[in-house]
């Protein structure tokens, strides 16, 4: 076998021994992963996540995942706990230490002062009968699976397994509370994710720039409010504000013969294509690109189809969408 040989080799026999890792975590799942997440639930306060080396690096990812699907969680590094840090521990919290051993000596004043203040602790560990799972309130415990590496030195199925573990919790604990889209862009406002999860209302022209006219409107008006809106199209609502119709460039030409002597119902193309402004903008700008055009009205569907803005497509161009 070539050197390239053995190399691919491995990493498929550690992709292998993972996955097989976490097909045994899948179905070790039991009433402790619900008593953890119902622990998490009720909780008043944070998740306080701690760990050190490896699962340290893991547990501020759990942390991150928590706090970012609506759970308030954050990291607390046990030494550092035990030189000021614990002071950020409070009633009304929940503990989840992390250890692979149980063991870790780093944790002894941490698990110490959830015990003396009745702070729930839930344990996350492969050993049972470990100093950390035998003083938690609930153990969350990932199989005993050996490391990919073959030699059991090498944290690689045992963090993954706790990484799994930490992520589905978080997701449990999110569908539970029926955290959505909308809510996840909240934590999450930047970059090209708070792009995906931008809604039509946080990008659209509101009132002040909608092109907009009646159906008794003379085309000679309704060319004035296309050309100085700038979007090349204009909406055509009644006396509540609801739309009817939208004039495009392609019904200009349509009608081209007489223009001018036309009003703007006899030009518009009535009920057309709308997106409603708590719609996810790349919703909609899968909507103009299937359909070949470049802008949408907004309409609120609870206020009778009322026009509340309208979202170009270089709109979501410029948001990072696309």
């Amino acid at each position: 076998m070539t050197s390239s040989e053995k190399l691919l080799a491995t990493a498929r026999q550690v992709a292998t021994d993972e996955a097989r890792a976490l097909d045994a975590l899948a179905e070790s799942f039991d009433e402790r992963f619900v008593e953890a997440a119902n622990l998490i639930l009720a909780a008043t306060g944070r998740v306080i996540i701690s760990g050190i080396g490896k699962s340290g690096h893991i547990g501020r990812k759990i942390a991150a995942t928590l706090a970012s699907t609506g759970t308030p969680a954050y990291f607390v590094h046990p030494a550092e706990a035990s030189h000021g840090d614990l002071g950020m521990l409070s009633k009304g919290d929940v503990v989840v230490a992390i250890s692979n051993s149980g063991e870790a000596p780093e944790l002894a004043n941490l698990l110490a002062f959830t015990r003396r203040f009745d702070i729930p602790l839930i344990g996350l560990s492969s050993k049972p009968d470990s100093t950390l799972m035998t003083q938690a309130d609930v153990q969350l415990q990932i199989p005993a699976t050996g490391e990919a590496c073959g030699y059991g030195i090498v944290p690689s199925n045992s963090t993954t397994l706790t990484l799994a573990m930490g992520d589905a919790l978080a997701i449990a604990i999110m569908k539970h509370r029926d955290f959505r889209p909308e809510n996840f862009r909240d934590f999450h406002p930047g970059g090209k994710l708070g792009a995906q999860l931008s809604m039509v209302s946080d990008l659209m022209h509101g009132h002040e720039t909608l092109p907009v006219v009646t159906a008794d409107t003379a085309m000679s008006e309704a060319l004035i409010e296309i050309s100085q809106k700038g979007f090349g199209v204009a909406g055509v609502v009644d006396a509540e504000g609801s739309l009817k119709g939208i004039i495009t460039d392609g019904d200009l030409r349509r009608h081209m013969d007489g223009l001018l002597q036309k009003e703007a119902a006899e030009v518009m193309t009535p009920d057309p294509t709308t997106i409603a402004p708590d719609a996810l903008a790349a919703e909609a700008l899968a909507i103009m690109y299937q359909r070949k055009i470049t802008c949408l009205f907004v309409v609120d569907p609870d206020k009778g189809q009322r026009a509340e803005g309208l979202l170009h497509i270089h709109d979501c161009l410029r948001a990072g969408l696309g």
